[in-house]
């Protein structure tokens, strides 16, 4: 039986510029910012609904926030080694190992050579900066796989966008279908048809029809002549680009990644999808599949499940190359950091974030308007706006007195006068300078790391001392 929500949902699209299509909407409501210059009503709605999600990132991370502040206060009020209790902290908020072992780095070179204290906010500055540099994603049409920031829908006026959203049971999937149809109804103005394509699960079906009834939109369900998800998938493409709907989301059966039949399943559709929305045929007039559909491979992650959810991840990327990530449950978790972690190890954008239970509490992810809500910077830490603005001021001044010291010691530096005189390097073991070993930054930057041998190293921290190590010479 194939159901249609009962409202006839007519197109309501703002005639589209030269320049681009209404259809391209690099995020969820960046049509807000297309139309900006249409008039101040539309401008005024884009900074309505940027303050809504920073306002939704700063509720949601409560949890986290409050957990990681108060035992980043603990380093400055107790005594140790700062920098093994700041990567203690770091470790312990989820951010992952290489974004932690980052973090420490460019606080030790900031330090270095400088007579002036580092400071509460001069930390705070350093986070801020090298997480929002870490989830700063970088958009190359031209690489062999790229990435983009936001949803992407199709881009000729017309066309049918579909979405493709999978996940294990209990990540909140059918859920986040739910929540992302009604914005694309209310924000973006679209005719939205979502598919039933999760036949396996028990009440699957129910909880999509429940969630559609509650967005508005139409939902496409199973029948006597069409059971399977793929029979299921086809007859909505067909009613969907029939009925001209704007986007086809699409539900699937919850699983294990190491659920051979059911991902073989993934493949299928996925198949189904490029061969209905073919543009061209081969020589024996069949359709040649169409590799940029669907335009987006969506998976849903629950926050508190964080980085235990990657080996996961990484098999469903590896199988179908995912476009995407939706984390959900973020205000019920103290995992926030997780985001962080998945994102930079597993090589996949977060793109949607669930902060609520409200039908509107899925939210754009964006960078800033997340770390600052992590990090209680701002109004999320009940302080003036502006505090964003000042401690990225403070972390260019940071890097630039670093680069300046920097460049006045290779200035003052003796030069190498040929093969019989060589510097020394300071490394252990090698008889260099009293007390300092010389270190490289692994990018290609000319600036050289000066750090006292005296400070705790990783091998120190494993009892292995320098006394030791000449007795094994």
């Amino acid at each position: 039986r194939s159901r249609a929500n009962e409202k006839n949902f007519q197109k309501s699209r703002t005639p589209s510029s030269s320049s681009s299509s209404s259809t391209e909407l690099n995020m969820v409501f960046d049509f807000f910012k297309q139309r900006a210059e249409e008039g101040m009503d539309e401008l005024t709605k884009f900074v309505d609904e940027t303050n809504k999600n920073f306002e939704a990132f700063a509720e949601g991370l409560a949890k986290s926030r409050n957990k990681f502040l108060y035992d980043l206060e603990a380093i400055f009020d107790g005594n140790g080694d700062i920098f093994e209790q700041l990567e203690d902290v770091l470790l312990q908020a989820d951010l992952g190992l290489t974004t932690t072992q980052e973090v420490i780095e460019e606080i030790r070179s900031l330090r270095e050579d400088s007579t002036k204290i580092f400071t509460r906010d001069d930390l705070r500055s350093v986070l801020r900066g090298k997480l929002i540099e870490t989830l700063t994603i970088a958009e190359d049409p031209g690489a062999e796989r790229s990435f983009t920031r936001g949803i992407e829908f199709a881009q000729k006026e017309g066309d049918l966008t579909v979405l493709f959203v999978m996940g294990a049971n209990g990540m909140g999937k059918t859920t986040t279908i739910g929540k992302l149809a009604a914005r694309l109804r209310i924000e973006g103005e679209q005719k939205v048809m979502v598919a039933a394509c999760d036949t396996f699960r028990a009440g699957a079906v129910e909880q999509l029809e429940m969630w559609a009834d509650r967005a508005e939109v139409a939902c496409y369900t199973p029948s006597e002549e069409r059971k399977s998800p793929s029979a299921v998938l086809y007859g909505a493409l067909e009613q969907a680009r029939n009925e001209k709907y704007d986007t086809l989301i699409v539900d699937t059966s919850g699983r294990l990644s190491n659920n051979d039949a059911l991902n073989q399943e993934l493949l299928k559709m996925k198949r189904v999808i490029q061969k209905f929305m073919s543009t061209e045929r081969d020589a024996d007039n069949k359709p040649i599949p169409n590799l940029t559909v669907p335009h987006e491979i969506l998976l849903v992650i629950d926050a508190a499940q964080g980085r235990m959810a990657l080996d996961s991840a990484k098999q469903w990327d590896d199988l179908l190359q995912l476009s995407g990530l939706v984390l959900t449950k973020l205000d019920g978790s103290a995992k926030g950091g997780s985001v962080v972690a998945v994102w930079r190890e597993l090589g996949v954008p977060v793109k949607l974030v669930g902060v609520g239970e409200g039908i509107e509490d899925l939210r754009d992810f964006e960078a800033e308007s997340f770390v600052d809500g992590l990090l209680g910077i701002g109004t999320a830490g009940g302080k003036k706006e502006d505090e964003s603005q000042k401690l990225e001021k403070r972390l260019i001044e940071l890097r630039k007195a670093r680069d300046e010291r920097a460049k006045a010691s290779q200035a003052s530096a003796p030069k190498n006068s040929g093969p019989g005189l060589q510097m020394p390097t300071g490394m252990p073991g090698m008889g260099g300078l009293p007390g300092m070993a010389l270190m490289e930054e692994e990018d290609d930057s000319p600036v050289r790391v000066i750090t006292p041998v005296g400070r705790k190293t990783p091998a120190r921290r494993k009892g292995v001392s320098k006394k030791k190590k000449k007795g094994r010479r």
